[in-house]
């Protein structure tokens, strides 16, 4: 559009580090929508004072300014907006990668490799294990125990209501560490982590699936849940499929 972000030359001659305050006069006559196209002008307009009388108020400027704040406001907002858009499309696409990758497994313990190796890529995270509670007397401290397959932990009964709250779904926070029985030697490097309950058949003792990560702010509480949730359905179903389990 015209005028939009540019220097024009308003006097119809060559430029001049000054421009004449009537060209610019006519100038926005001409293109009412100059400011409306720039609103990050309008907090530097600077209306003159209509009153120089002490405790009067110039209602002009006192309205400029919380027009100016207010496109400054929502500017940011519009910001924090696009930003929060990009990064939901960002994980929503690790997300559908990471669901082909386990679509893609020969066998059960290739589905598991995927799991505690190719996700931590494909996610963007530093260290992805699944744990499962043992069944009556389980481990109780560290160190943790290691199920038959590689990258899965076995954790105290009870213990995935413990990290996560009675019946909640997933927990996402930063830390200062994670937990030695959930990530084993990676727990050390941990700043913030996301677990995600596993659930895959009744009667089925239940699991985590954890995703570490060295960056504090990459999960955090109030953080939205749904894409790991989504990944954590859809693994549920992969093991009632490999082990032949009761839906």
């Amino acid at each position: 559009m015209s005028g939009k972000r540019t220097s024009p030359n308003l006097s119809g001659s060559a430029p001049s580090s000054a421009l004449d305050a009537d060209a610019v006069r006519d100038y926005l006559l001409e293109n009412p929508n100059f400011l409306t196209e720039n609103p990050d002008l309008l907090p530097l307009l600077q209306p003159a004072a209509k009153h120089n009388g002490r405790n009067i108020l110039d209602m002009g400027q006192i309205v400029a300014r919380r027009l100016g704040d207010e496109v400054g406001r929502l500017q940011e907002a519009q910001d924090e907006l696009l930003a929060n858009g990009r990064a939901n499309l960002a994980a929503q696409k690790q997300v559908h990668a990471a669901a082909l990758a386990l679509l893609g497994a020969r066998n059960f313990e290739h589905l598991i490799h995927i799991v505690t190796r190719d996700l931590i890529e494909l996610l963007g995270v530093d260290t992805v294990t699944l744990c499962v509670e043992a069944a009556g007397d389980g481990p109780t401290r560290a160190p943790p125990i290691h199920a038959p397959v590689s990258g899965v932990y076995v954790i105290p009964e009870g213990r995935v209501d413990a990290l996560l709250g009675p019946g909640a779904p997933a927990r996402l926070e930063a830390v200062a560490g994670g937990d030695h029985l959930v990530f084993g030697p990676s727990a050390g490097l941990v700043r913030s982590q996301a677990l995600i309950r596993l659930c895959p058949s009744p009667g089925a003792p239940p699991g985590l699936l954890a995703l570490g990560s060295r960056d504090g702010d990459k999960f955090h509480a109030g953080q939205g849940t749904e894409l790991l949730q989504f990944l954590s359905r859809f693994l549920e179903r992969l093991f009632r499929t490999w082990l032949d389990l009761p839906k």
